[in-house]
């Protein structure tokens, strides 16, 4: 079973969510949460595998309360969803440099929503949608992200970075297969790889490095 735990400030939105995966066999809902600190709280006491979590939250905002789940001193790190009304927001972009990994727009279908934490729950990041790639690009293109490449892009191998550049650009492993003429499991190694050598928890933030590293140009 998958355990979520949701957070968000409006009543009725954790009451249809909570309805919605509690009718899927293999989702579990062990707790919700009105604000940030309450779902850090939570968090911690029901130990969920997937947190929903809401951008704007009072107390305790989300990308904060993202922060303190995944932060160094965490004993146990959820993967955190983060659910916006919003298609471009600051919020969101900072959420997955905390760690998130992946975002959905609260007003998408109720199957994309099962899909997703599906996908976060078993270790992928959420970023196929449009919107992603929209938001990434917009906010890794400020100078202010960018920093010297780091020491461990050198590890990778040419094959590997082009793997980087592609996922970047929001682009799924099947997809990625179809650009390199290879089997989908080869790309599937190859992710995995990028992430052992640059120490990166899912797709999302191998996204957020190759943006902030310069290695990938917002508008490429």
């Amino acid at each position: 079973m998958i355990r979520v735990l949701i957070a968000d400030d409006q009543a009725m939105v954790r009451q249809g969510f909570g309805a919605l995966l509690a009718a899927q066999p293999d989702l579990l809902v062990v707790g919700d949460a009105a604000d940030g600190a309450q779902a850090v709280a939570a968090a911690r006491r029901f130990d969920p595998d997937v947190v929903l979590m809401d951008v704007r939250m009072p107390v305790l905002d989300g990308l904060a309360a993202t922060r303190k789940l995944l932060g160094d001193g965490a004993v146990h790190r959820p993967r955190v969803l983060i659910l916006t009304t919003f298609d471009l927001d600051d919020y969101v972009y900072e959420a997955l440099r905390a760690g998130a990994s992946g975002f959905l727009l609260k007003d998408a279908p109720a199957a994309d929503l099962v899909h997703a934490v599906r996908v976060v729950a078993a270790g992928d990041a959420l970023l196929a949608p449009a919107v992603t790639r929209r938001l990434i690009a917009e906010f890794a293109a400020r100078p202010e992200r960018h920093r010297p490449r780091p020491t461990e892009l050198a590890a990778l191998t040419p094959r590997e970075t082009e793997v980087l550049r592609l996922i970047a650009r929001g682009r799924s492993n099947q997809e990625i297969a179809a650009d390199l003429v290879v089997a989908e499991q080869t790309v599937k190694t190859h992710v995995g790889r990028i992430l052992t050598k640059l120490h990166l928890r899912d797709r999302a933030q191998a996204v957020v490095l190759a943006y902030e590293t310069g290695l990938v140009a917002a508008g490429e």
